[in-house]
């Protein structure tokens, strides 16, 4: 039962640093410097691998949907069901588990290394909150940009879709447009994608963990970078079913 006492400890620890977290991002001082430049960093650095992955899936998800709709007579459906995946679940979800393989491996690896080289203990020694000045900018960049990397990867896959659907049909941009949103409601387009907010705070909270509380040296590097994505990864996806079935309960009549 040791393995079982290790993960009830190991969960007690990652709660109160995620409540460490809210606790010090609500009162001052606070790091606007800090939280640009890691707005920056999550946010531009990742927006164009967060458009491409878009455009592709988006293109072979057409490409499929089409071969399939074929055979029932429903193409006519094939922009419709491409809004719908897209902006309910596939460009949510996705967009977290990129950023958590570019991010939280970032993110992890950083404050490592920070700890191993002893930067970490330097910054105290001016004293300055390390806490409050690496980590809560990282975790309320991860927050913010997340949502707004998720609408450019569904607005992506939308213009992939068309592309790929305009080969195929020579279908006009309007009549794409229109038939994409028919059965697109606010409430299949916003809560989809502020969920990923929760996604951003999972990214940033569990690789901020394993980098600031490594003390394993120059092997922690290696083992936060990873941990931190595998761990982000899973949590996603649980985090995930359990935000879905938190929208069918709010929104029961019109959540897809």
């Amino acid at each position: 039962m040791r393995w079982l006492s290790n993960l009830f400890e190991f969960v007690g620890k990652m709660a109160l640093f995620s409540l460490r977290i809210v606790a010090d991002s609500l009162r001052p001082p606070f790091e606007f410097a800090q939280f640009f430049r890691q707005i920056a960093e999550v946010g531009n650095k990742s927006l164009t691998l967060i458009v491409v992955s878009g455009f592709a899936l988006g293109a072979i998800m057409t490409l499929h949907t089409r071969s399939t709709l074929v055979m029932f007579g429903a193409t006519a459906m094939i922009p419709a069901v491409q809004a719908v995946s897209f902006f309910v679940e596939i460009g949510p979800l996705v967009a977290g588990l990129l950023l958590a393989g570019r991010v939280g491996s970032g993110i992890g690896a950083v404050l490592a290394n920070m700890r191993a080289s002893e930067q970490i203990d330097a910054i105290e020694s001016l004293s300055i909150d390390s806490f409050k000045f690496l980590v809560v900018p990282r975790v309320l960049a991860c927050v913010i940009a997340l949502p707004f990397l998720t609408l450019f990867m569904d607005f992506a896959g939308l213009l992939g879709g068309f592309l790929s659907e305009e080969l195929s049909s020579h279908i006009a941009p309007t009549l794409y447009i229109n038939r994409a949103f028919d059965y697109l409601q606010w409430a299949n387009f916003i809560a989809p994608t502020l969920k990923t907010a929760v996604f951003g705070f999972i990214i940033g909270s569990v690789s901020s963990y394993f980098g600031y509380t490594t003390d394993k040296g120059a092997q922690g590097v290696g083992e936060a970078a990873t941990n931190s994505v595998v761990l982000s990864c899973l949590l996603i996806i649980v985090a995930d079913v359990l935000l879905i079935k938190c929208i069918f309960f709010l929104f029961p009549e019109t959540a897809i």
